[in-house]
């Protein structure tokens, strides 16, 4: 069977609507399975992302994209310092 990725906001949206078919009287697994998840992915999924509405999960894409970018920015900058220390070391 095909794996299918969902977005994150696919995601939120999903754990949204298996908490309001359990608030209705639904059995927690059979919310899941109405859903069209696994029980491991809906619980993986809440762990990562639970109560967060989707300004906010934007906002975390955000502040990870950012994080990566200013990663990168050290790491590019250790190494001139690595490269430029050495260099002055041969003098």
């Amino acid at each position: 069977m095909a794996k299918k990725t969902y977005k994150p906001e696919e995601i939120v949206s999903k754990l949204r609507q298996v908490d309001v078919l359990h608030g209705q009287g639904m059995s927690m697994a059979d919310a899941i399975r109405q859903v069209g998840v696994s029980e491991v992915s809906f619980y993986r999924w809440r762990k990562e992302y639970g109560g967060m509405k989707t300004d906010q999960l934007k906002r975390l894409k955000e502040l990870e994209k950012e994080n990566e970018r200013l990663r990168k920015a050290v790491s590019d900058l250790t190494l001139d310092k690595l490269i430029l220390t050495e260099a002055a070391r041969g003098n």
